[in-house]
């Protein structure tokens, strides 16, 4: 690698907005996010399955129909 044109690598701090913080390494000192693993709903187990027009319901029924046959 080339001496001096690669930025300052050091240790960062990463806030989330529920107040949670990561330490890690970065080119920037310190990171604010709105949403972490720790407050995600994916990994939090409070997501929710938004269900438009009843297209979960007839693909169940789709998929009933062809395992009977």
């Amino acid at each position: 690698m080339k001496q001096g044109i690669h930025p300052d690598y050091k240790p960062a701090h990463i806030v989330c907005s529920c107040g949670n913080v990561i330490q890690t390494r970065s080119t920037v000192e310190q990171l604010h996010v709105e949403i972490c693993g720790v407050c995600h709903p994916f990994y939090t187990g409070k997501q929710k399955l938004v269900d438009t027009a009843g297209r979960v319901e007839r693909f169940n029924r789709m998929y009933q129909q062809d395992e009977k046959s």
